[in-house]
C-alpha cells in the first residue's frame, strides 16, 4: 500500500513538471503509475488531495536532502553558495516548474495555495535555522531579524527560479548581486573589534530612524 500511494505521488510530480496543473487527471496519474485510476482516490479522497500531498512530498524530499549541507553552512556568503547549487539542482530536476505550476494554479484553487505556502514555510524553516547560527557571531546580530531575512531569501530564490524562466542571464545577474551582497555582509564581519563596534553602531541608528 505504502508503495502505491508512493508510486502515486512520484507520477503525481512528474505529470506536474511536465504537463503542468491543466494536464492532471486520476487517469493520467494512476496511468504513469501503472496502478488502478480507483486507487487515487483511494489514498487521497479527491485530486486536490493527491495535489496537496504530491506538492509536500517533493519539497520535504528535497529539504531533508539539503539539510546537511545547510548544517555546515557558517556565514552568509556560504549559504548563498548552497542556494546556488540547490538553484541548479531544483532547475535541473524540474521542481521549479512545479513551484511555478502551484502558484498560477493556487490563483484559484485554495488547495494549491496551501501546498505552495507549505513548500515555502518549509525552507524558511531550514533556512532560518542557517541564519540564526550565522548571525550570533555577526556584526548585524540584533539589527537583522532571522526569521525576516530567511523569508527574504526565500522570496528571492522562488523569484529567480521564475525569472529564469524568461530571462535566463537577468536572473544569474541577479542571483550574483545577491552573492556579493553576502560576501559584503562577510568582509564587514572580518574587520577589526573597533570598527566592527562603528558599524554596529551606524546600523543601530539606522534602524532607529523613522
Amino acid at each position: 500500500m505504502a508503495d502505491t500511494r508512493t508510486k502515486l505521488l512520484d507520477a503525481t510530480i512528474d505529470v506536474l513538471r511536465t504537463d503542468g496543473i491543466t494536464g492532471v487527471s486520476a487517469r493520467v496519474v494512476a496511468g504513469r503509475a501503472e496502478v488502478n485510476q480507483a486507487l487515487v482516490f483511494y489514498h487521497f479522497g479527491t485530486l486536490a488531495g493527491l495535489l496537496d500531498a504530491a506538492a509536500r512530498h517533493a519539497v520535504d524530499a528535497s529539504a531533508d536532502h539539503y539539510r546537511a549541507a545547510f548544517s555546515e553552512v557558517e556565514s552568509l556568503a556560504a549559504l548563498l553558495g548552497v542556494g546556488r547549487e540547490l538553484h541548479e539542482a531544483e532547475q535541473a530536476s524540474g521542481n521549479v516548474a512545479l513551484m511555478a505550476q502551484l502558484m498560477a494554479g493556487g490563483q484559484h484553487d485554495p488547495a494549491l495555495v496551501a501546498a505552495a505556502r507549505y513548500g515555502m514555510d518549509r525552507w524558511i524553516g531550514e533556512i532560518e535555522t542557517v541564519v540564526e547560527r550565522v548571525l550570533r557571531t555577526s556584526v548585524l546580530a540584533g539589527f537583522a531579524d532571522a526569521r525576516g531575512l530567511a523569508r527574504t531569501v526565500c522570496a528571492s530564490f522562488i523569484g529567480l527560479e521564475l525569472y529564469d524562466g524568461i530571462d535566463p542571464a537577468g536572473g544569474a545577474t541577479a542571483l550574483e548581486t545577491l552573492s556579493q551582497l553576502a560576501v559584503l555582509a562577510d568582509a564587514i564581519d572580518s574587520l577589526g573589534p573597533v570598527a566592527r563596534r562603528a558599524v554596529a553602531a551606524r546600523l543601530k541608528a539606522a534602524g532607529r530612524r523613522p
